[in-house]
């Protein structure tokens, strides 16, 4: 420890021996002006004194241009971090629009877009080939801007680095020329990108109103015809069932048609009030025709035969008598289990039989014919075989009817449309001469009684 202090007086005594005999010099203290640099020497009234030593000159001047460079680089940085967000915010404002312009679109294709709470897009025109020709000017624009932005960032303000204020340009990094490249590039695929979108969804757009358009027409037209029906039923009758229909004569070209066909059938009930007085027979109330087989389902009294039902062809005489003039009420039922079938006449069972066509379904498509009998589907119709007289409520279902519902039928107790065909006026036509008219079938079968 001795040692070390001794050592330590003698490395003190040896320095203060030095600086005494050296010079015998003193350090003077000048002000420095304010914002001056520490370390370059001035004069006791505050002026610079140039250094004597190049280097220094060259080392402080080296210095300045580094800092201020640094310094505006920093500002360049700023800026071109503010034009960055201001396209990224264009961008965002151009998706918003391309997923705001087709409202309909609905509609089942939003999964890949994101949604927005709110119009961004105010200064985009709605219609997509505006907003594309406006996407396409933005993109110039951009594109432009940032152009315009690299040439001016690839030189930087000069710098005074001598009493001669010559100009100095430092170039941008390298790495921020490639970044703004890139990031031009970028910005250029994404708004290409986007133009193609908006113009897939024009096109498909287009083609969606066009299909939107013609189902629009149609249902209107649907609705118009129906709405035509239904003032020509109101106009005509109280209720559209309250109508019946008159075949006076026994020609070839008079009748009436059932708009609505038959499903297939493994059992059916028709039910319908007539009255004729034509003698001999009263001919076919109705006939059901379908391809390959015109007598499907046929009622027919033929000139001294009595009234038959036919199913495939095949034939049950039924013991019905109706050429009274006075209106009768009459209903068939048919199965396909064992061909079994019943006849009534105003609600009372007449006949049972069975073995008529017996498995064969009723086939489905054809056609019904009020007071014809067809030798073809709907067609080539034999005068000696037409109904003369007058139809009302000719309804069918596709099963057989319960006793009692058809006696609620035959004495006006009970209103049963039919399931497959109803009686109403819409359902209806006449033609060569036939006629519809307004009747209330029980007050009239009062009168007759």
């Amino acid at each position: 420890m001795l040692t070390f202090v001794v050592g330590l007086l003698y490395l003190v005594s040896g320095r203060t021996v030095r600086s005494q005999g050296a010079t015998g010099s003193r350090f003077v203290c000048n002000a420095i002006p304010p914002g001056a640099e520490p370390g370059c020497g001035y004069d006791p009234t505050g002026n610079r004194v140039q250094s004597s030593s190049p280097m220094e000159d060259e080392l402080r001047n080296t210095i300045i241009v580094l800092r201020e460079t640094i310094l505006q680089q920093k500002e360049t940085l700023v800026s071109q971090q503010g034009t960055i967000r201001e396209l990224n915010s264009k961008l965002a404002r151009c998706e918003a629009a391309a997923d705001e312009s087709p409202q309909g679109r609905s509609r089942g294709q939003g999964s890949r877009r994101k949604e927005y709470s709110k119009n961004t897009m105010g200064d985009l025109p709605r219609d997509p080939g505006e907003s594309i020709d406006q996407l396409g000017k933005t993109m110039q624009s951009l594109k432009g801007r940032l152009e315009n932005l690299e040439q001016q960032s690839l030189r930087l303000p000069s710098t005074n680095v001598s009493a001669g204020s010559v100009s100095a340009l430092t170039p941008l990094p390298p790495e921020l020329r490639e970044l703004l490249r890139q990031r031009l590039g970028a910005l250029e695929t994404q708004l290409l990108r986007k133009v193609a979108d908006l113009e897939e969804e024009k096109s498909q757009l287009y083609n969606e109103t066009t299909a939107h358009r013609q189902r629009t027409e149609s249902a209107l037209n649907s609705l118009m015809e129906r709405i035509t029906e239904l003032e020509k039923s109101n106009n005509a009758f109280k209720s559209p069932e309250d109508f019946k229909v008159s075949l006076p004569l026994r020609t070839n070209y008079l009748y009436g048609r059932i708009k609505k066909s038959l499903p297939e059938m493994y059992a059916f009930t028709v039910c319908m009030w007539l009255k004729s007085s034509a003698s001999p027979g009263i001919g076919t109330p109705f006939s059901y025709g379908v391809p390959g087989q015109a007598n499907e389902i046929v009622l027919i009294e033929w000139g001294n035969n009595p009234i038959e039902l036919l199913v495939n062809d095949k034939v049950a005489q039924l013991p019905l008598s109706v050429s009274d003039g006075r209106w009768h009420h009459i209903c068939i039922t048919w199965t396909t289990r064992d061909g079994f079938w019943e006849a009534y006449q105003d609600g009372e069972r007449l006949g049972t039989g069975d073995n008529l066509a017996p498995w064969h379904p009723i086939k489905p498509g054809g056609v019904i014919i009020l007071g014809q009998e067809q030798d073809i589907v709907g067609g080539r119709f034999d005068a000696t075989q037409a109904f003369v007289g007058e139809l009302s409520q000719f309804n069918m279902w596709d099963r057989v009817l319960r006793p009692m519902d058809i006696v609620g039928l035959a004495n006006c107790s009970a209103y049963m449309p039919g399931n497959v065909v109803p009686w109403v006026d819409a359902n209806v036509e006449v033609f060569g001469g036939g006629s519809k008219a307004a009747l209330e079938i029980c007050e009239d079968r009062a009168s007759d009684s």
